[in-house]
């Protein structure tokens, strides 16, 4: 059965204080090492700039070796963002349910261009998927797949089981693949450049726990 899900609202305070990174000095970028754009294993001797916060029930913070996220607001996005920008780019990131609802949406996000414009790619725990944007205008996301809705996927482990997220965006095109698999492929010419970043959203009451590890951003 496909679903209908809208998120009622937009976080949009928390990415305006971004901290300006230990990535961003002078000299040698650790966070961009390995024929990388960018990479991240969260690992404690590095810092590669996320926005890390403790409010409105709602937390991000990095922990033995992840990027741990938390909310338990039924309908309201929250994401990070490292403060970078890019234009063309492949972004890969291992996600997992730690605990709470499998109703939920777990989200990489690219061409981030301020709290209202950017492009989210998104999974749930149950199986679900949808590519959307968030457009000045409008406080809630524009799903470009799926007329509108979430759609079912096999690609997609459901319950605690980890899944690696892959999502593409080259020139217009904007493409999902879930363990592998292609899941999805749409075209919008809105974004163009802009920073990652990674999200999540719960559709029912409790505690969404969820970890992001191995975050990579390379070239097409």
């Amino acid at each position: 059965m496909v679903r209908f899900r809208q998120w009622i609202g937009i976080a949009a305070l928390l990415l305006l204080v971004l901290l300006v990174s230990a990535c961003q000095d002078s000299g040698p970028d650790p966070c961009n090492e390995e024929g990388t754009l960018f990479t991240d294993d969260f690992s404690p001797d590095r810092n590669c700039g996320w926005a890390l916060y403790n409010r409105s029930g709602a937390v991000a913070t990095i922990e033995e070796g992840v990027l741990r996220m938390t909310t338990s607001q039924p309908g309201q996005i929250w994401w990070t963002n490292p403060g970078r920008s890019f234009d063309d780019v492949v972004i890969t990131a291992n996600v997992e349910l730690v605990s709470g609802p499998q109703d939920n949406a777990l989200a990489l996000i690219c061409r981030y261009q301020s709290s209202e414009n950017f492009y989210v790619f998104l999974i749930s725990s149950d199986g679900y998927y949808a590519i959307g944007k968030y457009q000045s205008g409008n406080n809630q996301v524009t799903y470009l797949t799926g007329d509108g809705q979430y759609a079912p996927s096999d690609a997609i482990n459901q319950g605690q089981a980890g899944n690696t997220m892959r999502a593409t965006c080259i020139g217009n095109e904007l493409t999902l693949t879930v363990n592998g698999q292609t899941v999805d492929s749409v075209t919008d010419p809105t974004f163009v450049t802009g920073d990652i970043g990674v999200g999540i959203s719960t559709f029912q009451p409790g505690s969404l726990v969820v970890a992001f590890d191995d975050v990579r951003v390379l070239a097409p």
